[in-house]
């Protein structure tokens, strides 16, 4: 796929990896759209960089949104499915005996934010692309995370998922010509990661990634874009984290 001229929407791309992502396919060449439930990000984007409001857990906003998109610019090539949270809870907590065990209302709502809504907003642009024949591209932002990461079972059980639906939807979508593959970053040093973990424990991962470092959000949105200039590349869930899982 060329990616000059192609419209593409990242979710949750108004800060963070998701804005990387968007900055980068936006130098490419491609009009990007960024789909974010936060006005207030969304008000402070770089005016190269066009702005809709979503929340990605809700089908109906999903599908106006795609739709407004698609009055505006006629076609829709790309999609990035990038909104999610970073969410860790250990599965028993000793120290907790009023609360011993992950609370399963967590447990949803993270699935909610980091598996549902790549269900909803991949739905909601597949449909659009197979009603006008769109020869699409779909890249999943998944996470090192996938393989069963400790303290994160709702976290890793999502990222799972999605890293099946990328491998499904690839095998179903593929004949139609809509690709579909995901990204799969270790641990990136943005604000989210920082906040995420313990100071302690990134010391801990950088001393034990062979390239002896976090990720830069930059080098996920160059994996990114590469995922989408190829066209013989499907199913992949391409690892981006610096050797950790060797």
């Amino acid at each position: 796929m060329q990616i000059k001229g192609a419209v593409a929407v990242v979710t949750g791309g108004a800060q963070g990896l998701g804005l990387a992502i968007a900055n980068h396919l936006s130098s490419l060449g491609a009009v990007v759209v960024v789909a974010d439930r936060n006005e207030v990000a969304l008000a402070c984007l770089p005016e190269h960089l066009e702005r809709q409001q979503m929340d990605v857990t809700q089908p109906e906003q999903a599908k106006a949104a795609v739709a407004e998109i698609l009055t505006r610019h006629g076609h829709l090539d790309i999609l990035v499915n990038n909104a999610g949270v970073i969410f860790s809870e250990p599965f028993v907590n000793i120290l907790n005996p009023a609360g011993i065990m992950h609370d399963y209302h967590r447990f949803r709502d993270s699935m909610t934010v980091n598996l549902d809504s790549v269900f909803i907003v991949t739905s909601a642009v597949v449909e659009q692309m197979v009603k006008r024949r769109t020869k699409g591209a779909i890249v999943n932002i998944s996470s090192i995370s996938a393989g069963g990461n400790e303290g994160q079972t709702a976290y890793s059980a999502a990222k799972a998922g999605v890293n099946a639906m990328t491998v499904t939807w690839s095998k179903e979508l593929g004949r139609l010509g809509i690709r579909c593959n995901a990204v799969a970053p270790g641990f990136i040093g943005t604000e989210s990661t920082r906040v995420a973990l313990k100071e302690s424990v990134l010391k801990h991962i950088q001393a034990n990634t062979p390239l002896r470092r976090l990720g830069d959000a930059h080098e996920v949105a160059q994996a990114v874009a590469a995922l989408l200039e190829n066209d013989f590349i499907n199913g992949v869930v391409l690892n981006v984290n610096g050797g950790l899982t060797i």
